[in-house]
């Protein structure tokens, strides 16, 4: 009788472990693949290894990884948007704006990421509410925030103050606080997903909301808290991403980092159709799209061949992403 069961039940042991094995299939992949792009960069430049290289590139991404950091909590529930480079780049204009008229960076910090909360929020509200598509109203909603930024900086740079500046080139112990705050971000919302009722109930609505409903979960309530998650970090986002360049410029694209955040979290292994997700992914797609984007830079390839093979990673990526779904 043991000999009949023990096939069965080492069958569903290992269909249990399934998405796990294949988890850590893909972030093995992820790994070989942003090692074997330090190594060829690390040949082509002698640059890439010294620590003002390395700070600089930990500090692009520790903004890309906070953005898409929530954009993978909000995919995982079948969610997009579409909007959050926009809205950190409204964030970046307000908060500069206010700090030159006098306002302590506290504050105008503070009334930023305020702004760039009720701004998911609405996000949120108008989907659950309209059940409109979520790409097409955030696209919409992109579109209101360029104009808005470029409005609230007529067409001018404005510097984001000492104190401000001063936190995006600092750091603690080597670590840049850029990176501390990013770190800290992922961890906490990969807690989440994984320990939490929020996180089970984002997993759940992306991979069946019609069950997540009738299992009691308050599906339009979740979605707009979602979407204000997703606004709140991309205005932290955008506070960061002022620091770090040190002043509020109406050349800063909203459209580059939404497609880079959508890049990292595909790469990263989220499903495009919700479900499925970790943060251990997207932060491998953070790295490698910021390797890549260095290695890129010190090699002397043209800026707007860096803007195609991030579009040519992006598909590449949703093509895989396709296919592991299929499977």
């Amino acid at each position: 009788m043991s000999d009949t069961r023990t096939p069965m039940t080492a069958t569903v042991a290992l269909r249990r472990r399934s998405p796990r094995v294949r988890n850590l299939t893909s972030h093995a992949g992820l790994v070989v693949v942003l090692l074997l792009l330090v190594v060829v960069t690390a040949i082509g430049s002698d640059v890439f290894f010294t620590a003002p290289n390395v700070i600089n590139v930990l500090r692009q991404v520790s903004v890309l990884a906070v953005i898409a950091a929530g954009l993978t909590v909000l995919m995982i529930s079948g969610g997009i948007d579409f909007s959050m480079g926009s809205n950190a780049i409204v964030t970046m204009a307000v908060v500069a704006q206010l700090i030159a008229a006098g306002v302590p960076s506290m504050f105008a910090v503070a009334a930023g990421v305020a702004i760039a909360t009720v701004i998911g929020l609405v996000n949120g509200l108008i989907i659950t509410l309209t059940r409109a598509a979520a790409f097409v109203v955030t696209l919409a909603t992109a579109t209101l925030l360029d104009g808005l930024a470029l409005l609230v900086l007529d067409g001018l740079s404005v510097s984001a103050g000492e104190e401000l500046s001063a936190f995006g080139s600092g750091g603690i112990l080597g670590l840049p606080y850029l990176l501390i705050i990013a770190i800290v971000v992922m961890v906490v919302l990969g807690l989440t997903l994984k320990y939490t009722m929020f996180g089970r109930d984002a997993f759940a609505i992306g991979g069946n909301e019609a069950a997540a409903r009738l299992s009691g979960i308050a599906v339009n309530a979740r979605k707009v808290a979602l979407y204000a998650l997703m606004g709140l970090l991309a205005g932290v986002a955008g506070v960061m991403l002022l620091g770090r360049l040190g002043a509020a410029s109406p050349g800063v694209s909203g459209l580059t980092m939404e497609l880079q955040a959508v890049a990292a979290v595909v790469i990263g292994g989220t499903s495009l159709a919700g479900g499925k997700g970790t943060m251990t992914g997207t932060a491998l797609g953070v790295l490698l799209l910021g390797v890549l984007a260095n290695a890129l830079n010190l090699l002397g390839v043209s800026s707007y061949l860096q803007i195609m093979a991030v579009g040519a990673v992006l598909l590449i990526a949703a093509i895989a992403n396709s296919w592991r779904g299929r499977r």
